[in-house]
């Protein structure tokens, strides 16, 4: 399709030329998360031009990544999804997700928490060694974003929405209608996973609110976990204004 090439006969070469263009990350980030009408894609990643989508989009079939299909009636719609080749990048994309956020620090003026961006976050942040024995029903609301994080022993399933009014109940059918715990938070999540702020001292200064069981609050930084990045930045959250009534 005319894109430049590096010249070298290398196999991350080769990964760079079909996933290294702007924007093609993070259209894989969302596709991983479940097949997408183009409208979906374009809301999702607010920021895209149409064109610059479109064209992502046909490079990506072009390479054996994603497929469209069209969906049963009555929908008819059509989306794009992974093929088995790109859902390969799975653990790629959560290793680059949780080596970034090591150094995030706080979100600039405009950036946003996106539904996929959080539930990919959760996935790639996710220890199942650590969440053995583990059954837990966490309604999880991040500014306007809400998405449910079950835990059944070392086994995570995140949805879009609240515990009660998921749009795909078929991933955990036997979940209870009710969480354990409604958590309120903001910027200030990723300080948890990282270990630089403890759930009691966000609460404390009113970064993140419960209801429900307050204990859920300690799997963040201990079953989600982020490394500290190098040259600890565990005074980032003296940054981050107190904020109530999230």
């Amino acid at each position: 399709m005319g894109q430049r090439r590096y010249g070298q006969y290398c196999g991350l070469a080769n990964a760079a030329d079909l996933v290294g263009e702007r924007w093609t990350l993070l259209i894989i980030r969302d596709l991983l998360v479940g097949p997408k009408r183009f409208t979906d894609l374009r809301r999702g990643l607010g920021r895209i031009p149409t064109n610059i989508l479109s064209t992502r989009l046909k490079r990506l079939e072009a390479d054996g990544l994603v497929r469209r299909r069209v969906l049963p009636r009555p929908s008819g719609s059509v989306v794009y999804e992974l093929t088995d080749y790109g859902r390969d990048l799975e653990e790629a994309v959560f290793a680059l997700g949780r080596w970034g956020a090591r150094s995030l620090g706080d979100p600039r003026e405009g950036e946003v928490v996106t539904t996929d961006s959080l539930i990919t976050a959760l996935r790639a942040t996710f220890r199942p060694d650590r969440a053995r024995g583990l059954r837990l029903l966490v309604e999880l609301r991040v500014a306007d974003v809400v998405v449910t994080a079950k835990i059944d022993d070392g086994v995570l399933v995140v949805s879009e929405g609240g515990a009660d009014d998921r749009a795909d109940t078929t991933t955990a059918p036997d979940a209870p209608d009710a969480p354990d715990a409604v958590v309120h938070t903001g910027p200030v999540l990723r300080a948890l996973l990282a270990g630089e702020i403890s759930p009691s001292d966000a609460a404390a200064r009113g970064l993140l609110t419960v209801s429900g069981d307050e204990s859920a609050t300690r799997v963040f930084g201990t079953v989600f976990v982020i490394e500290a990045a190098p040259g600890s930045r565990a005074g980032l959250v003296n940054h981050i204004p107190a904020q109530h009534g999230q």
